[in-house]
């Protein structure tokens, strides 16, 4: 065979692979948030630690002997009826793997038996209500990389306990969420002397003012308030509780929720005048100095972020980085984007160095949540310049 139609069938080949390259479909994932909603931040901060995630993906060759990962992201407002449409659209995609859930678990909880009936793998890395994944559905479609109520509520108590609160009141939101909250604290209660309870006040979201409910609280003797809450409703309490005298202001130790909006910035240059301390369970204050560079490298390329203190919703950035290179490693251990086995390679995953920590084993079957008590931290907002920061951080730590 001459040389030159040695050439000519390299280049046939070559030719054709590419076209076989091209004809194979990208995988999908899907994102159903709470992007419409005002002055939230946790929708667009899942969405960059997904795309992130998939930067490092791709460009490693992707999956499945070189298929691409494609993000197809649908706004649910946090309005159920929208998500559910969201659910049943992303599920009807062809090469559709795995959908991401948003902030809020009242939205959240109503996919979870059409998901099932779907087989459509739910991911996590946000919304807190235990039955999520304790949702008694088997196989299991639901796996979270986040905190949950039963792990924020002892947390919370513990910390007012620390700060010297022998008596705390909570308040809570009239939702699914704030009952999964309520369930968590009486357990809590089953196996712990202090601090005890003095009573529960029930809010509604757009409520205008929590004053009373405040009030009501502390004149019952609370030495601090376990709260509930997303940002709206936290920054009404918050310029409420500004307006009182120093002394009638007693600590707030909340949930993470309020860090998923622009509190900070709402209640900018009043930061330091309330005890304001908030569960997490990531900061990239505390994360793998290298890990942590290569993923501000992508960031800053990406969306122009070249500060890991400048990151709003960290948390909503580090689960979601972490649970798309899991799903990318469940999509290649199942050899297929059928979803039903990539559910099962989930359950079956080992050893993985992520953002957030290492995981020897994120899910199995028995359980679906790959964070823990041990996981589980205080932080608050810095006053100077609003950022999120670990209460058990302090400048020269890495």
């Amino acid at each position: 065979m001459s040389a030159l139609r040695v050439l000519l069938l390299l280049v046939l080949c070559a030719i054709g692979a590419a076209v076989h390259a091209e004809e194979r479909p990208p995988v999908l994932v899907g994102l159903d948030a709470e992007f419409g909603l005002d002055r939230s931040t946790s929708a667009q901060a899942i969405e960059r630690g997904i795309l992130i995630a998939l930067d490092e993906i791709n460009r490693a060759g992707g999956v499945l002997g070189g298929r691409r990962i494609e993000l197809v992201s649908r706004d649910n407002r946090s309005v159920t009826a929208r998500g559910i449409r969201n659910l049943k659209e992303l599920a009807a995609m062809p090469e559709m793997v795995a959908m991401f859930v948003g902030r809020f678990s009242p939205v959240a909880l109503e996919y979870i038996d059409l998901a099932h009936d779907l087989e459509m793998i739910l991911l996590d890395p946000w919304a807190a209500a235990d039955a999520i994944t304790d949702n008694g559905h088997q196989p299991n479609f639901a796996f979270r990389l986040s905190l949950k109520d039963s792990l924020a509520m002892p947390a919370m108590f513990r910390h007012a306990l620390a700060k010297g609160a022998r008596r705390v009141g909570l308040l809570l939101p009239n939702t699914s969420w704030g009952r999964s909250n309520l369930a968590a604290a009486d357990r809590y209660y089953l196996n712990a002397d202090l601090p005890k309870s003095v009573g529960i006040e029930w809010y509604q979201w757009g409520d205008r003012s929590m004053i009373e409910k405040y009030e009501a609280l502390r004149a019952a003797g609370a030495d601090a308030i376990v709260f509930v809450a997303n940002d709206t409703e936290a920054v009404v309490l918050f310029r409420d509780m500004v307006e009182l005298p120093e002394q009638d202001r007693i600590p707030i130790v909340s949930h993470w929720g309020v860090t998923g909006g622009d509190f900070a910035e709402q209640v900018r240059g009043m930061l330091d005048e309330v005890d304001f301390s908030v569960v997490q369970t990531f900061s990239f204050f505390n994360a793998d100095p290298e890990i942590r560079t290569r993923v501000m490298a992508v960031a800053e390329r990406l969306f122009g972020i070249s500060r890991f203190d400048r990151i709003e919703s960290p948390v909503g950035v580090g689960h979601a980085y972490d649970l798309t290179h899991l799903l990318a490693r469940a999509i290649e251990r199942a050899g297929t984007t059928e979803r039903a086995a990539v559910r099962d390679a989930l359950e079956h995953l080992r050893e993985y160095q992520g953002l957030v920590r290492r995981f020897a084993r994120p899910f199995s079957p028995q359980s679906h949540d790959a964070l823990g008590a041990d996981d589980v931290f205080m932080a608050r907002y810095r006053a100077s310049d609003g950022a999120i920061v670990p209460l058990s951080w302090s400048e020269g730590t890495r």
